[in-house]
């Protein structure tokens, strides 16, 4: 018996390796994948919204969603290269001014801690850290064309997903319990999305407001990426103002209005971030705290940055699948927040 389990374990270590290998190796098609079933699920909901209400082919509810959905890619893609460009571009034009504002800020530290931190900043290569930031920007279009295609072969073989279902499992009550947690992941995911989604644009509203009252350039790239980085849980909108604080200091080199616009970014962040966020998202997600920064170290660690941004739906997923697998229902009650892991009436 001893035998049998130490041979299970190595087994089950082997395999673990091995799928975080595949992980890591396949890690651009598997992010393109994991955007594309998001996308999927938020058009599904619409398209029979869209077919139902406004009695359209489902064929032509189709066709408008992809199209719509490839426009929205591209924007989304060319206007985040664009912006990058141009932040990397400006904070180039800035490097001077921002040694000689760092250096005249770093004097009140006293010239021991001068010497440290000015060697530090010559070590750190920022203007070669941009530019590669900016190559990495420009890898968007490529995997928003293969997301597309992703999405494309799904809403072909939407159809077709039932029938597969009942033709895997041999059971038909079987299947239509996959199918009801199948339901369930998209519409917890859907919401949280939605939600996220609302609170990331009034959050980069407010940012790119502050911007423009104090009359600083970049105000558009700091609204963007403050909503693009909001979809990180916990530490993405800490990032977001981090970043908006330093590019104002880099941009006026005055400490007391950086002072100002960072106190005034912060008061945005707190409130929609830790009020109004978690009010409308209320019983949505279920899950535990300490599960979602465990989910974001490990996806964030594989993927990057793409790995943060996907780290709550692939825990939703994986939390409600676990629920209803008997054996890895302890896994499902550690990564919940109160141990009800799906709230749905899934096969009830």
């Amino acid at each position: 018996m001893l035998r049998q389990r130490l041979q299970t374990g190595f087994l089950g270590i082997i395999a673990f390796s091995l799928v975080l290998f595949l992980l890591f190796q396949a890690r651009f098609v598997l992010i393109c994948l994991a955007i594309a079933v998001i996308l999927f699920s938020l058009t599904s909901d619409a398209i029979h919204a869209i077919s139902t209400r406004l009695k359209v082919p489902n064929w032509l509810a189709t066709t408008l969603a992809l199209i719509g959905i490839t426009l929205g890619l591209i924007w989304l893609s060319t206007t985040i290269m664009s912006q990058v460009n141009e932040v990397v571009g400006r904070a180039i034009t800035y490097a001077e001014s921002v040694q000689v504002a760092l250096t005249a800020l770093i004097e009140r530290f006293g010239p021991e801690a001068q010497t440290r931190l000015l060697a530090a900043l010559t070590e750190f290569n920022i203007t070669g850290w941009l530019r590669s930031l900016a190559g990495q920007a420009s890898g968007l279009l490529s995997g928003s064309l293969l997301v597309i295609l992703f999405v494309g072969f799904m809403f072909a073989e939407r159809a077709w997903l039932p029938i597969k279902v009942e033709r895997l499992t041999g059971d038909p009550d079987q299947a239509l319990r996959v199918r009801l947690i199948m339901a369930s992941i998209m519409r917890r995911v859907n919401r949280y999305l939605v939600v996220k989604t609302f609170v990331s644009a009034l959050t980069a509203a407010g940012v790119w407001l502050i911007y423009v009252v104090a009359g600083l350039e970049l105000a558009m790239a700091m609204a963007l990426l403050t909503f693009v980085l909001n979809f990180i849980p916990n530490i993405g909108s800490v990032i977001a103002w981090g970043i908006t604080v330093a590019l104002a200091f880099v941009l006026t080199g005055d400490s007391t209005a950086t002072i100002a616009v960072g106190f005034a970014c912060l008061l945005v962040h707190f409130v929609l971030g830790n009020i109004l966020d978690p009010m409308l998202t209320g019983q949505t997600l279920q899950l535990s705290s300490f599960g979602i920064i465990l989910s974001l170290a490990f996806w964030g660690a594989i993927w990057g940055i793409a790995g943060a941004f996907l780290a709550v739906p692939i825990m939703v997923a994986v939390m409600i699948v676990c629920w209803h697998i008997p054996w890895l229902r302890p896994v499902a009650i550690l990564l919940s927040r109160e141990g009800l892991a799906d709230v749905d009436p899934v096969g009830r």
